[in-house]
């Protein structure tokens, strides 16, 4: 149990900007982000070592995200949804509603894996190792996917 309590104490702060960086809300990150280290204790003897720990928790708290927002839509109504993306505690540590609305809906329009590499630069304020560790990727790849991500919003608003 000493192992894991060091486990929670390395990785806490890095996974719980990847659940905030994901919902954009700090209750849903902190609920997340609870969720995932206790799915990590149950489940530490499945960890197999073919990726760092650290990438491992944030595929559970990745997992544990969808399935929690599959779990409010089936609960929720649109307009409860609509209150979790437009946190605005959240938006006014970025930037004003106006532009960051510009941002999601050009977001919105990207592709994976731009889109979700592209978020966590910006909004989880991740390195470009860390986005690579998640992707078990280079740091490179991340730095040029980000980068192609940067020259879509660009073209994706130029035509709007």
């Amino acid at each position: 149990m000493t192992e894991f309590s060091e486990i929670y104490d390395k990785y806490f702060k890095d996974v719980y900007r990847y659940a905030l960086c994901l919902s954009r809300n700090k209750f849903i990150a902190e609920e997340i982000t609870q969720e995932t280290f206790f799915k990590a204790l149950k489940g530490i003897e499945s960890f197999d070592g073919n990726c760092k720990l650290y990438v491992w928790l944030c595929q559970i708290a990745k997992n544990t995200y969808f399935s929690y927002l599959k779990r409010e839509k089936r609960l929720s109504q649109p307009s409860e949804i609509e209150k979790v993306f437009n946190d605005e505690n959240i938006e006014r540590q970025f930037l004003t509603q106006e532009s960051s609305l510009q941002i999601h809906k050009a977001l919105h329009t990207l592709q994976e894996p731009y889109k979700e590499v592209f978020t966590l630069r910006i909004f989880g304020e991740l390195s470009f190792a860390q986005i690579g560790e998640i992707f078990q990727k280079t740091e490179s790849w991340a730095r040029v996917t980000f980068h192609r991500a940067k020259i879509k919003l660009k073209e994706n608003s130029s035509c709007e």
